[in-house]
């Protein structure tokens, strides 16, 4: 087996916690030879874990990108409105990219990421790693066998869980659509790409309401300062405490802002950013629900719910057929199967693994590696062209939010953002 080499930009949570071990586990398949963070923590702590020279560290992705091709793949982490530029310039230097989801904010970015990959016959693999759990995998093995006839409507519902969505989409990274991206695109397109895997044919239209209802100034407990730690009134009854909870239940999150876990670092870090601040007094602007309601090809129909007030997080599935009906739910790994004829039902219990998101996150870079290894043109399981059809059915589910429910047709969507000339 061929070792790959890589380089990583961007050594935060995704790409230090969720792809960086990879190489640490499997060190006869990758090693990734180089790093640009900005962060200085981060960068050290990364070098360390994996042997980079000094020589071999940067703090700008530019700088990596500037130089000739030093490796066979680029794994690309930085936040969301950091992924256009990298991408076109690596694919555009030789590198086959892994990209974390979602691909950019803007659909035409997404659109001409895609055409680069096809121009420079590389592989451009997105980050949507539910396609490589054994649950996912195994319902779309059982769809594709008819075990439930012709899909006719599906229901998909994700938890978010209450507290992971004040740390990551309140107080967090991807709090502010200004800066990151729309919350049914940076933790929902995950779902659009399920959705569209699973029907396996094109979304025709799609509408979608929600709001911002809870997370905002007007439901501020009376008295509630601007940061937890400064005398909050409600300290004993906010189930969003910023201390109570990175000191307690959630510690391991506080891992994400601070490398020093002890008390004194984690109280430290949450006197001077965003994770100390009340979840009524953020800059959040993101939405904390939102449905949508989609139309296929053949007729089939879904209907996706996305909501941050649930007390686990999870997904949950109900796939309608015209022969029989699935059920499942994630955080059980866990799924039944129901066989109209028969009556008979078969419940499916898979094996999670052992790595983040029920093996997805190990299951995308192990086959990743392998289509590098093999790769003779074509297309990877979650390719650009795969994602960008996902991805604009986010886009366009957000676009009829703020349009009051606005039914959009996803090919018209689709055409107006294709770049003037391009095939």
């Amino acid at each position: 087996m061929n070792k790959i080499t890589a380089i990583l930009l961007g050594a935060g949570d995704r790409g230090a916690r969720a792809y960086g071990p990879y190489a640490i586990n499997f060190p006869h398949e990758l090693q990734i030879i180089a790093v640009a963070e900005p962060n200085e923590e981060r960068r050290v702590s990364f070098m360390q874990d994996h042997g980079i020279p000094e020589s071999m560290a940067f703090i700008d992705w530019k700088d990596v990108l500037n130089k000739p091709k030093m490796a066979d793949v680029m794994i690309i982490c930085t936040m969301d409105r950091m992924h256009y530029e990298p991408t076109l310039k690596a694919l555009d230097l030789g590198y086959h990219v892994l990209l974390e989801k979602p691909m950019s904010p803007e659909p035409r970015e997404c659109i001409e990421m895609e055409l680069a990959a096809k121009r420079n016959n590389r592989l451009l693999i997105i980050g949507h790693v539910l396609r490589y759990t054994s649950y996912w995998s195994t319902i779309k093995r059982f769809l594709d066998e008819g075990r439930i006839g012709q899909i006719a409507s599906i229901q998909l519902n994700e938890n978010v869980e209450h507290m992971h969505m004040s740390h990551s989409f309140v107080r967090g990274n991807w709090n502010n659509s200004d800066v990151s991206s729309p919350m049914i695109l940076q933790k929902s397109c995950h779902d659009m790409d399920v959705l569209s895997w699973l029907m396996n044919q094109p979304c025709m239209r799609i509408s979608s309401y929600g709001s911002l209802m809870h997370f905002n100034e007007k439901n501020a407990p009376e008295g509630a300062p601007l940061r937890c730690l400064d005398g909050c009134p409600v300290e004993s009854t906010c189930p969003y405490h910023a201390a109570r909870y990175y000191l307690g239940e959630g510690k391991g999150w506080a891992r994400k802002f601070t490398l020093d876990n002890s008390r004194e670092g984690i109280l430290e870090a949450l006197q001077t950013n965003s994770y100390g601040r009340c979840v009524y007094h953020s800059d959040n602007n993101v939405v904390d629900h939102q449905v949508a309601s989609m139309e296929f090809a053949d007729g089939a129909t879904a209907t996706f719910s996305m909501c941050g007030f649930t007390h686990n997080q999870t997904r949950t599935v109900q796939i309608m057929g015209t022969k029989g009906e699935i059920r499942g739910d994630m955080e059980n790994n866990s799924f039944t199967i129901y066989d109209f004829l028969t009556k008979e039902q078969q419940t499916i219990k898979v094996n999670p693994g052992t790595f983040g998101h029920g093996g997805g996150d190990e299951g995308i870079v192990r086959t990743f590696l392998k289509e590098v290894r093999e790769y003779v043109g074509g297309e990877g399981l979650t390719s650009a062209s795969a994602s960008v059809r996902s991805h604009l059915m986010a886009f366009a589910a957000e676009e009829s939010r703020l349009n009051n429910g606005k039914a959009i047709e996803i090919d018209a969507y689709y055409r107006s953002f294709i770049p003037e000339g391009a095939v």
